[in-house]
């Protein structure tokens, strides 16, 4: 009994590295994104929205690792000689499932003051575009203004 919930466990484990490793690459996408000069929303949209999916993924596995864990951890604490090479990959991987989300962690610090600073910009841009709008606006005004001459002042001659 206890030997094929850890190997559920197990494979569990395995799916959430590959998982993190799909994160790490969604990180190192979205680093690129925003280190190019003309921001591409759609594709940070989509990025966004991948790596949203992972994390959901992730966070189903947990449960569902947690929850098995509960069911059987009396099992194994009481036959752990019986299962030391499962324990032993187990916690293996969950020391490289550990590494990979203290990067992942990381990166996403990095990553958000990238977000800041870019968003901050293009706010400016947008500013700035607003306000050379408003002063042509307020140049075509006055210069239709000063195109506009009043019937009184026409010379009537023909």
């Amino acid at each position: 009994m206890g030997n094929e919930y850890l190997n559920v466990m197990i494979q569990s484990l395995q799916k959430k590295s590959k998982i993190l490793d799909g994160i790490i690459q969604m990180n190192k996408e979205q680093h690129q994104i925003l280190s190019q000069d003309e921001l591409d929303a759609d594709a940070f949209e989509k990025n966004i929205q991948e790596k949203s999916d992972l994390v959901d993924q992730i966070n189903f596995l947990d449960e569902g690792f947690e929850e098995l864990y509960s069911r059987v951890r009396a099992v194994i604490e009481a036959e752990k000689q019986m299962h030391k090479d499962e324990i032993l990959l187990m916690k293996k991987l969950i020391a490289e499932v550990t590494e990979k989300s203290v990067s992942i962690q990381s990166e996403e610090v990095r990553n958000r003051r990238m977000v800041e600073v870019r968003f901050s910009q293009e706010h400016k841009k947008v500013q700035v575009k607003r306000s050379s709008s408003a002063a042509a606006n307020q140049y075509y005004k006055n210069m239709a203004k000063l195109n506009y001459m009043d019937a009184q002042f026409m010379d009537k001659k023909k």
